[in-house]
């Protein structure tokens, strides 16, 4: 019989996780490392140096600008030739950027939507390609978010790009099920990061926040690495083209 728990193991795979100086891709990228993938960490502005350092030998740091049109190609050409491929494939990098919907600056909406969006599609076409080209199956994760379901405010192209990481989720898992290759994204909730720290250090908003979650507490990265790890491995073979949320319960009120 089986060990379930072996099915969890990433032995010999390799793993890309963009967007893993810090926060969500950093803890994402050490689960994975933990469980056996050799991981490829992105950074940009923000060099993922440290996250590799931490994971030690079977990491490597690579930087792109995801926000360029040609940022995502030069990643993947540069993790290819380290590694050879990739195996599973976390697209994590995000950005926000905040205006009121009337005034919004096509300029930053563009940003958002490359970032966000459309780099996503294109690390994912690459990966997938590649995939294919080889017969081997194959592991996408997106970080969406819970703007893929509800618009908040001041936040247009940033509900926009998520909402689409949703539906591209949906599309690239339709076309690539039948090649082995699953794709599955994660809506992460209210997460304790440093990029939620104003919101925490907020009274008002924060003591809002908790009110409106079951679980009555911020979300920690390693609560969104169990889930990836589960979507990166084959214990979730038969799972495809779902969102994940994993927000303490914050959709569900």
């Amino acid at each position: 019989m089986q060990n379930i728990l072996d099915l969890f193991r990433l032995d010999q795979k390799v793993a890309l996780v963009t967007g893993a100086a810090t926060g969500l891709g950093a803890a994402i990228a050490e689960a994975l490392a933990q469980a056996g993938a050799t991981v490829a960490v992105h950074g940009n502005r923000r060099v993922a140096t440290e996250t590799a350092e931490a994971i030690g030998e079977k990491a490597a740091a690579f930087q792109a600008d995801l926000s360029s049109p040609t940022g995502a190609e030069e990643l993947f050409a540069k993790v290819k030739d380290k590694f050879g491929r990739i195996d599973i494939l976390i697209n994590n990098a995000g950005t926000i950027i905040r205006h009121p919907a009337a005034e919004y600056p096509i300029e930053d909406w563009q940003t958002v939507l490359q970032v966000n969006l459309t780099s996503v599609f294109q690390l994912s076409q690459l990966a997938g390609r590649d995939m294919m080209a080889r017969n081997a199956p194959g592991k996408i994760v997106n970080i969406a978010s819970l703007l893929s379901f509800q618009g908040g405010i001041r936040v247009p192209a940033y509900a926009a790009s998520k909402g689409g990481v949703a539906q591209l989720t949906k599309s690239l898992a339709n076309e690539w099920a039948v090649k082995g290759i699953q794709v599955n994204a994660i809506a992460p909730g209210y997460i304790s990061t440093t990029n939620t720290e104003p919101l925490q250090a907020d009274e008002t908003r924060n003591r809002q926040i908790l009110e409106r979650i079951p679980a009555a507490r911020w979300g920690q990265p390693i609560d969104i690495a169990g889930a990836a790890l589960y979507l990166s491995s084959a214990a979730s073979d038969y799972v495809t083209g779902t969102v994940i949320t994993v927000d303490g319960g914050w959709m569900g009120r």
